[in-house]
């Protein structure tokens, strides 16, 4: 009985330096701009509203757009798929707006048919090799950079991240629900992806 509560408080130990070691991670990526002069800015979708994009997806798109501008980029992708309800996909909404934010709609493309993280970047790094772009600028909220990154570099992406300065979730009560959840899902891929490779 003493060994199994020890093993247990082991593991219980385990656990918690694993989170505190992974909310680290999250933590630092949010804070930390990494942007260099790329080919491409890859926009993480965000949803839209009655066909306008997102609080969210438009501080990203913000973000491309200032990129954009100050020579840091010369393409912006943005990704999203048909919502429910929706017309147009989330990125042709998004892509409207970064057009009216002054970015010519020649240096934008819409990637159409992704509805999660993953695809958006799989997707994505489609469309970079079609178009012979070789380094991107991952843009997306702080919280979301770490599992974004990581998501990039499993879809072969040569990316660095550049978190919004500014985003929709800036009060506590809106900021810890989406912590918790980036560190849930950050900690669910990263098992998933261990998982794989003993698997295959």
């Amino acid at each position: 009985m003493k060994i199994l509560k020890r093993l247990l408080s082991i593991l219980l130990i385990a656990i918690l330096l694993y989170l505190l070691a992974t909310s680290g991670i999250i933590l630092l990526y949010a804070h930390t701009d990494n942007k260099e002069k790329s080919d491409v800015a890859i926009v993480l979708g965000a949803g839209t509203i009655n066909n306008e994009a997102s609080p969210v997806f438009k501080e990203r798109v913000n973000h491309a757009v200032e990129l954009y501008k100050e020579g840091t980029v010369k393409k912006i992708i943005i990704t999203g798929g048909l919502g429910e309800g929706s017309v147009l996909a989330d990125s042709e909404v998004a892509l409207q707006y970064a057009v009216e934010c002054g970015v010519p709609q020649a240096d934008l493309i819409a990637e159409k048919t992704s509805t999660v993280t993953q695809e958006n970047l799989e997707n994505a790094a489609v469309i970079m090799k079609e178009n012979g772009f070789e380094t991107a600028v991952i843009i997306s909220d702080p919280l979301h950079m770490a599992r974004a990154m990581l998501m990039a570099k499993d879809a072969g992406i040569n990316a660095v991240s550049s978190p919004t300065p500014t985003s929709a979730y800036k009060t506590l009560d809106t900021k810890l629900p989406f912590f918790f959840r980036e560190e849930m899902y950050y900690c669910g891929y990263r098992f998933l992806r261990l998982y794989h490779r003993f698997v295959n």
